[in-house]
């Protein structure tokens, strides 16, 4: 048997687009699955050539959850859904997030709506048995400097993916979560474009490299499967050692 073959089960990448989120969709198209993935643009259509590709394969449909009223008149294009998982997020540099219009912007899209979209398709995933799956971030357990509004979504992140996988195990879903340390995404470039400051991150991996999508899909295929069937509200770091 082969646990992590998902044939026949339909998967929901809410953030699917780019980024971890879009890491995860293809390695679960690859195993079988039938991948439904959201992100802000109109259609599939709206991303260049180089970000159209990352979809190839993948059914596409927009959601801005930034916008509560985005998500409450939201038709999926399915009525089955085996696992859903929650990626997106944002973060706003120079000190934006010191700002409240910022940090009600930033808490709204990376913590209001992962209960929002926990709670939207939480009929679908008690029915099938199904499996919920938070990405928040390494910063959920240290302080960073010049995001608070960034470090507080995340940390309630994981105070969410506890209490939910607590509350739901009696409707037979299991919620677990990945928390990502410095992966290459369209987040991190004030990191990974400034040549100084990535040297600098690097030194501080024990592995000497940045994550990358494919390394969150990793965990992200074993907490979906029967591998992982009496686990749940745990949130697995994935750094490369950088918090340790």
């Amino acid at each position: 048997m082969d646990e992590l073959n998902f044939a026949g089960k339909r998967l929901l990448v809410i953030g699917g687009s780019s980024g971890i989120g879009n890491g995860i969709a293809q390695a679960f198209r690859t195993r079988g699955a039938d991948v439904h993935v959201c992100g802000t643009r109109a259609s599939a259509k709206d991303y260049s050539a180089e970000e159209g590709s990352a979809l190839d394969g993948l059914h596409y449909a927009r959601l801005d959850v930034g916008d509560p009223s985005a998500l409450d008149t939201f038709k999926p294009a399915f009525d089955r859904l085996d696992v859903l998982v929650l990626a997106q997020g944002t973060v706003i540099y120079k000190r934006g997030e010191f700002e409240m219009q910022g940090f009600r912007r930033v808490l709204e899209i990376n913590l209001m709506s992962l209960m929002a979209c926990s709670a939207k398709f939480h009929g679908m995933l008690k029915a099938s048995q199904g499996s919920l799956i938070i990405v928040s971030s390494t910063a959920a357990y240290h302080s960073t400097k010049g995001n608070p509004a960034y470090n507080a979504s995340k940390t309630g992140a994981v105070g969410l993916t506890r209490t939910l996988g607590q509350a739901w195990a009696e409707d037979g879903i299991r919620v677990n979560g990945i928390a990502p340390g410095l992966v290459d995404t369209k987040l991190t470039k004030v990191t990974t474009e400034n040549p100084g400051r990535l040297q600098g991150a690097i030194q501080n991996i024990p592995m000497k490299r940045l994550g990358t999508p494919a390394d969150m899909a990793g965990a992200a295929l074993f907490l979906a499967s029967s591998l992982a069937s009496y686990i749940t509200g745990q949130t697995i770091v994935v750094d490369g050692g950088l918090i340790l």
